[in-house]
């Protein structure tokens, strides 16, 4: 079992900066993949990004690469997401996620793919 635990939401201006953090424990020695997704009030989840926790190469969505930046802490079991010139469409619930299943570091995208889930952190992108 991997339990993860996010932090760092909250409300910001357009323009603004967030940093999320998602710290895991347990099992984390199976962790292939870590990423974020977000879920926006109506729509369905999405992904945002997500890291190859052995060798920390990430990978982004189209619409927040240049303004998002995921980064990963082994020794601390942390990712966090640096979020950059936030716009009101990036308002949604984040949520941190985890897997033990190598096809994650191929197609990191793929929600299925990922075994454990964060309870979520609520950024709000309003002036």
């Amino acid at each position: 079992q991997v339990q993860l635990v996010e932090s760092g939401g909250g409300l910001v201006q357009p323009g603004g900066s967030l940093r999320l953090s998602c710290a895991a424990s347990g099992r984390t020695l199976s962790t292939y993949a870590m990423g974020w997704f977000r879920q926006a009030p109506g729509k369905e989840r999405e992904f945002v990004a997500a890291i190859n926790w052995s060798v920390g190469t990430p990978f982004y969505e189209d619409s927040v690469k240049g303004r998002f930046t995921i980064s990963r802490d082994n020794a601390k079991n942390t990712i966090y997401l640096q979020m950059n010139s936030l716009k009101p469409e990036d308002t949604a619930v984040y949520y941190c996620a985890a897997s033990t299943k190598w096809r994650a570091v191929l197609v990191p995208s793929t929600p299925g793919l990922y075994d454990y889930w964060g309870q979520g952190t609520q950024v709000t992108v309003s002036s």
